[in-house]
């Protein structure tokens, strides 16, 4: 159950049904879920109806794509018409949207099953998934461990086997970061390369959806499915539809690949020598490995968390009790809002919107938010200068192996720290990508991030599977 293309071509094939699969898939949900937690809502019924409708097309002979009957988990903050979608929140633990996320309509398109929803942190806010009003998240490689966060969910449950591929959601690092800690594959595409639209966005600037599998022929079929122009979506890209899976097997035309020395220096040894360990094979065939500096990316967590703050507090005023959230009853329509938000919303959620309305009001937004957006700026030149002298950028995804459940959820600043290697991609727009990379001593995952130019996917997913094939 673990790749998604050779589940698609025995379904192709028939030499296995699309229901078949659907059923032994949602049964080791049921027995594993008990462990990890990777989910919050199992779409039993919905899934057979799906696969039952695949198995009569495979016998007309209509194969969707490589992936049709092929189940998928999605990430609980992407809207699924019918399907209740809560971003782990007790304020929308009722929500059942009227309508598919762009993304989801194209899953849909494309033959995958939907088994499930995915747990998170409370509305992508957090880096660890304990801040889900549905319960904490465990890593499949050690309980007692963080998956990472936001994302959790969706990592936890293809690092464990229960589905082959999965949709998550990156703002600040949120598909890397736990695909680091959990030892999968985890891609954030180029700001506008996937669409937004019927996601429940955290910071809209830097919000990206993107593909987590075990593989990279598989990340490369599912990001060739969701990838492309949406209308919908005001900040889409203007762009064709691109075969990922296809031109894995091209030249990447890769000659030299930056070694970001400054953050391989702030890492614990075992992640130095993750990267280090990738850095030989990149120049066993032949590829240069050059040492680079981006010194404004020192500034990023800062930049990062004044931006994602001030964009959280504005996002978060819908939610108020009055229209398709839960609602607490008060005296007045204040009443209202204040009780609405005050039983439905978590602290993690709470204090960003204190914090991001105190960084936008007045006398505070020019010496804290606009300094944070020119700082961004610098940020973006660095990476831009760099990747005019190379190819493609390689250091640590994140500074440490993964951390235990409960040591820092109380410690904002150092769960802040974790991203410090994958939020500077966010604020540049720019593709970046999490590949598998060894363990630890005690058997926890390692990970190493592959960071691109816009819209060098392509290029990412070639040099990672160069690698996968010397793993």
């Amino acid at each position: 159950m673990r790749n998604a293309l050779e589940i698609g071509e025995k379904i192709a094939c028939g030499d296995v049904k699309a229901v078949d699969i659907v059923e032994s898939t949602i049964k080791r949900i049921e027995q594993t879920n008990k462990d990890l937690n990777a989910f919050i809502t199992i779409t039993y019924e919905e899934a057979l109806k799906q696969a039952e409708v695949i198995d009569r097309e495979v016998k007309e002979g209509i194969i969707r794509s490589p992936l049709s009957g092929v189940p998928v988990a999605i990430k609980d903050n992407i809207c699924t018409k019918g399907i209740r979608t809560t971003t782990a929140s007790k304020i929308l633990s009722e929500y059942y949207p009227p309508y598919d996320a762009t993304v989801v309509r194209r899953v849909k398109e494309a033959g995958l099953v939907i088994v499930g929803k995915t747990n998170q942190d409370e509305f992508a806010m957090g880096s660890s998934s304990e801040t889900s009003y549905f319960g904490v998240v465990h890593n499949p490689h050690n309980l007692d461990y963080c998956p990472g966060g936001s994302s959790g969910g969706s990592c936890a449950c293809v690092s464990a086997g229960m589905v082959p591929v999965a949709l998550a959601s990156d703002c600040g690092g949120s598909i890397r970061q736990p695909s680091a800690f959990c030892g999968v594959y985890g891609l954030k595409p180029t700001y506008g390369l996937v669409s937004r639209y019927g996601l429940i966005s955290f910071i809209p600037s830097t919000d990206q959806i993107g593909p987590v599998a075990n593989n990279v022929e598989d990340l490369s079929a599912l990001l060739t499915i969701i990838a492309g122009y949406d209308e919908k979506d005001a900040n889409s890209i203007k762009v064709g539809r691109i075969d990922y899976l296809s031109s894995l097997g091209g030249d990447s035309e890769v000659k030299k690949v930056g070694l970001i020395r400054e953050w391989l220096e702030s890492s614990t040894p075992e992640v130095r020598g993750a990267v280090e360990g990738v850095c030989e094979k990149i120049e066993g065939v032949g590829i240069e490995v050059v040492d680079v500096e981006l010194p404004y990316t020192k500034y990023a967590v800062a930049t990062y968390r004044l931006l994602a703050d001030a964009e959280a507090s504005s996002n978060m005023a819908r939610y108020d009790g009055m229209n398709f959230t839960r609602r607490v009853e008060g005296d007045d329509l204040k009443g209202v809002y204040m009780a609405s938000r005050g039983e439905g919303l978590g602290d993690e959620v709470k204090r960003r919107v204190l914090i991001g309305t105190f960084i936008l009001s007045h006398g505070y937004k020019e010496r804290y938010y606009w300094k944070a957006m020119e700082a961004r700026v610098h940020i973006r030149r660095d990476f831009e200068e760099v990747l005019s002298e190379v190819d493609l950028l390689v250091g640590p995804t994140t500074p440490t192996p993964p951390f235990k459940i409960g040591d820092i959820i109380d410690d904002p600043l150092a769960m802040y720290l974790a991203d410090v290697f994958v939020v500077p991609a966010n604020l540049a727009g720019i593709p970046a990508m999490n590949i598998p990379a060894g363990f630890t001593d005690d058997g926890l995952p390692l990970g190493v991030q592959l960071i691109g130019s816009p819209l060098d996917e392509a290029r990412l997913l070639s040099v990672a599977k160069m690698l996968e094939g010397g793993r």
